[in-house]
């Protein structure tokens, strides 16, 4: 299981929101790629960011810390925010950035997701984001009539590298990851999925791997590592199955 940290960047700092609340935002660095290289010094293998402001404003907002962190860092990057055209997908993955998060594209153009995942097979992930069961867009302030499962469908012989599946009632929250909600999702569609929102604790990726779903390649952890909650290196360990 791979345990990716996150970057949330808003006005170019590093900040965790409370249930994806932009006036609810909490700095923890003003420096991301200082933040990024101790995460990679601490040995996380992956980095999972996202632009906050890009994902209300519909494109790409904080291309200065993004780019900076690229240069910082040689673990991958997966980002996500604002990132609804294919012109602002090759531009990325020419960039460095291994993978691009598709979440309000995925529902609202689902063939540009699929024509990018044909293009840059392995470097195109779908996010997911569900309140109340539905999937939510526009960096979370809308909320659509679509199911989860229906819309992780449409993506299923697409060639995604992987699904991001947060529950936004527990993001940031610490309330713990909805492993249940996860481990079903996975059991049902073919891609990979990655777990988010919510982690409190060590007890949130022991619950994961508990699930025996060999379907859930990973977990997001953010707020958490950010405030001490999770020892990095025992997390690290019990994800690698040591």
């Amino acid at each position: 299981m791979i345990l990716f940290p996150a970057i949330d960047l808003k006005d170019g700092h590093c900040v965790r929101l409370k249930r994806g609340a932009m006036d609810d935002a909490t700095i923890f660095n003003d420096d991301p790629a200082a933040q990024a290289a101790q995460f990679e010094a601490t040995g996380f293998e992956w980095l999972h960011c996202v632009d906050l402001n890009g994902a209300f404003e519909g494109k790409s907002v904080n291309t200065a810390a993004i780019h900076s962190i690229r240069t910082r860092i040689k673990m991958p990057i997966q980002l996500g925010g604002g990132i609804r055209d294919r012109a602002g997908i090759d531009a990325w993955l020419e960039a460095g950035i291994a993978r691009v998060i598709l979440g309000t594209a995925a529902l609202k153009n689902p063939t540009l997701v699929k024509d990018a995942a044909r293009a840059h097979p392995g470097r195109i992930t779908v996010g997911i984001d569900a309140r109340d069961g539905k999937v939510a867009t526009e960096g979370w302030a809308e909320t659509s009539t679509m199911d989860v499962l229906d819309l992780a469908r449409r993506f299923e012989d697409a060639g995604v590298a992987a699904i991001i599946f947060t529950d936004i009632a527990r993001d940031g929250m610490l309330q713990g990851v909805n492993a249940e909600a996860t481990a079903r999702l996975a059991s049902t569609v073919r891609i990979p999925i990655i777990a988010s929102g919510g982690v409190a604790g060590i007890a949130d990726i022991e619950a994961l791997v508990a699930a025996q779903e060999p379907n859930i390649l990973g977990v997001v952890i953010g707020r958490a590592l950010y405030d001490g909650r999770i020892d990095a290196k025992a997390a690290l360990a019990l994800a690698r199955g040591r």
